[in-house]
């Protein structure tokens, strides 16, 4: 049996990877169509050996389709996600417009899979922030043996996670800086080559960023609503994958090797920690891989039962499509 499925923000950097992700997967797809704005009009998106002419999103009909993949950004995700739901099109979305409606599943299938129970309250599918993802995916298998008592995360976000315009300004002041060109940012607030930015998304009116915010609160719906979270969301100069320094406080005991062992038998989760020159992974390692990657485990000694964790994972990927393709699936399994 397969499925029709539609990609909302088929021409942008994460619809490139739900594309190739279906392709990967061998997902049953019938048929597939490929939506964006009216300025990608005649445009073509390859899937698998095939090329798709690109439809205008805010004309398709989305009666007798299936599944809705959205990564069209938040405004366009509120108008046209409750249109394609209530067509009776089930929608996986990717933006934070409905990630904390209580009706609507925050899903990362290896944490919380059963959450997909209430899709059907309103036919959509929240996908959590990139950074969220593999944190939670790093958290749960040790939440599960020790509950968590707090987190404190400091994340090392890469440009992509601000779209293709964001990768091409990387790459544009990179140039510039050799060319001896002033950068003027534009996606970012600061020049964001040869530098940090300490800024991500909007800010709140306690001086958090709103992707501070979200990690936040999407985390503590994903997890447990009573750990403390508390994060700090920096942009640096990686086109593609997020790193993410965590320290996390439980409730009991949790040494290093209980860690290590918990881990590496998680499912989507790989460690690699070898104390020596090299011996965990870096973004630009983890780029093109579907992996959470966790090195860097050691005891916090300033806390009766702490760890610190240094967590990589591709933010397009396993951040972004690979996690939506994977509730596709899971929803795909449980018509059959």
């Amino acid at each position: 049996m397969g499925y029709r499925v539609a990609i909302a923000g088929a021409t942008g950097a994460v619809g490139y990877q739900l594309l190739e992700g279906l392709h990967e997967t061998s997902f049953p797809v019938d048929d597939i169509a490929a939506l964006a704005s009216r300025k990608s009009q005649g445009r073509k998106v390859s899937f698998g050996d095939d090329e798709l002419d690109v439809q205008v999103l805010d004309e398709f009909d989305f009666s007798g389709w299936d599944i809705a993949l959205f990564s069209p950004g938040g405004a366009v995700s509120k108008v046209h996600a409750p249109r394609a739901a209530s067509a009776g099109c089930v929608v996986i979305d990717n933006s934070s417009t409905f990630r904390l409606d209580s009706d609507v599943p925050l899903v990362v299938p290896e944490v919380n899979r059963e959450a997909l129970a209430g899709f059907s309250a309103r036919n959509i599918v929240s996908n959590p922030n990139c950074s969220t993802i593999q944190m939670v995916v790093a958290l749960k298998p040790l939440q599960d043996a020790q509950p968590i008592r707090r987190i404190v995360v400091s994340t090392y976000q890469s440009v992509s996670g601000a779209g293709r315009k964001g990768m091409d300004e990387l790459w544009g002041q990179t140039r510039g800086v050799y060319q001896l060109e002033d950068a003027e940012p534009a996606e970012f607030t600061k020049e964001i080559a040869f530098n940090v930015v300490p800024h991500i998304d909007v800010f709140m009116d306690d001086g958090s960023t709103k992707e501070e915010w979200k990690m936040v609160n999407e985390t503590r719906k994903i997890l447990d609503a009573d750990i403390a979270v508390t994060a700090t969301c920096v942009r640096v100069p990686v086109f593609v994958g997020h790193a993410e320094a965590v320290n996390v406080e439980f409730d009991g005991p949790m040494d290093e090797e209980e860690a290590y062992e918990l881990l590496s038998a998680a499912p989507g989760v790989e460690v690699v920690d070898r104390r020596q020159d090299g011996g965990y992974v870096t973004p630009k390692e983890a780029a093109g891989d579907d992996t959470v990657f966790v090195s860097r485990i050691r005891r916090d000694p300033t806390v009766e039962h702490g760890l610190n964790l240094w967590v990589v994972s591709d933010n397009l990927r396993k951040g972004a499509a690979t996690n939506a393709v994977q509730i596709a699936r899971e929803l795909a399994d449980s018509w059959l």
